[in-house]
């Protein structure tokens, strides 16, 4: 009987990365987990994982989930996933949203159409996901809602700026600004219900398959933090009693009290 037992999770982004990290965590404590992505079967995208993969190393290991095919760009796609998941599972207790993407580069170069996929993804769908569960959780009295937001949502002190506040982030941080603002918004909105929404990311580099391949942050310039850390981190948000902990933006390394070395998009040098 872990601390989840008993629970339901839907988790976006969970065929690889962040998203399969906290997936694992949180079915090892007991919670069934629907794996919500685009990539259902291996070798269907360029990257490796898939949720159909997860799903069967979840059930080996003794947990439970499902695989939750959408693509989280499509309005369509999004309107079922709440749905798809409460009929696979059971009414879920628990929402990460944390599927993301970024197209690295200087703010005025970025075409409308990464302009457009980044914000479906990390604005308007986390926004309507809320919107789909909550409800259930305020009649069950309980919810914790874990929005994976960055660092980069901050603003870097200046001027004079340093270098890595030129790092072809501004539409992503955007983006996660507004999903600190949802989230610190909605725990003032639904205060003494019984449902936590926090916003919670990385202390450091995470090196996710993503990151891997389009980022210009390496471990040459940047501190590494421990690939269990987010999932350590989002687990600590949710086996918490209902509505005990609410409203927070967090970071990992941080929220575990665990010491770790200051690098780009240190919180010292933001506000």
């Amino acid at each position: 009987m872990g601390s989840l037992a008993g629970r339901v999770a839907i988790i976006t982004g969970a065929s690889r990365g962040i998203g399969a990290h906290i997936a694992e965590r949180f079915a090892a404590e007991g919670a069934a987990v629907a794996l919500v992505a685009r990539t259902l079967d291996p070798g269907t995208s360029a990257l490796p994982g898939s949720i159909t993969e997860l799903a069967e190393k979840i059930g080996a290991d003794g947990g439970r989930a499902a695989a939750i095919q959408a693509d989280l760009t499509s309005p369509a796609d999004v309107e079922t996933v709440v749905a798809r998941a409460e009929e696979a599972l059971g009414p879920a207790d628990i929402l990460v949203n944390n599927a993301g993407v970024n197209f690295y580069g200087p703010a005025l170069d970025i075409t409308p159409r990464r302009y457009e996929l980044m914000f479906r993804m990390m604005v308007h769908t986390p926004f309507r996901l809320c919107q789909l569960v909550v409800p259930g959780m305020v009649d069950r009295g309980q919810g914790w809602i874990v929005n994976i937001t960055s660092k980069q949502a901050r603003h870097p002190l200046g001027p004079p700026y340093p270098d890595w506040a030129r790092d072809g982030c501004v539409p992503y941080g955007m983006c996660k600004s507004a999903l600190d603002r949802l989230s610190t918004g909605l725990a003032a909105e639904l205060e003494g219900t019984g449902v936590s929404v926090n916003a919670l990311g990385t202390a450091g580099l995470v090196l996710t398959p993503g990151v891997a391949v389009v980022a210009p942050h390496t471990p040459d310039n940047a501190p590494v933090e421990p690939d269990e850390a987010m999932a350590q981190a989002a687990l600590a948000l949710v086996a918490t009693p209902a509505g005990a902990v609410t409203g927070r933006i967090v970071y990992s390394m941080d929220l575990l009290g665990r010491p770790f070395p200051d690098g780009p998009w240190a919180v010292s040098a933001t506000f």
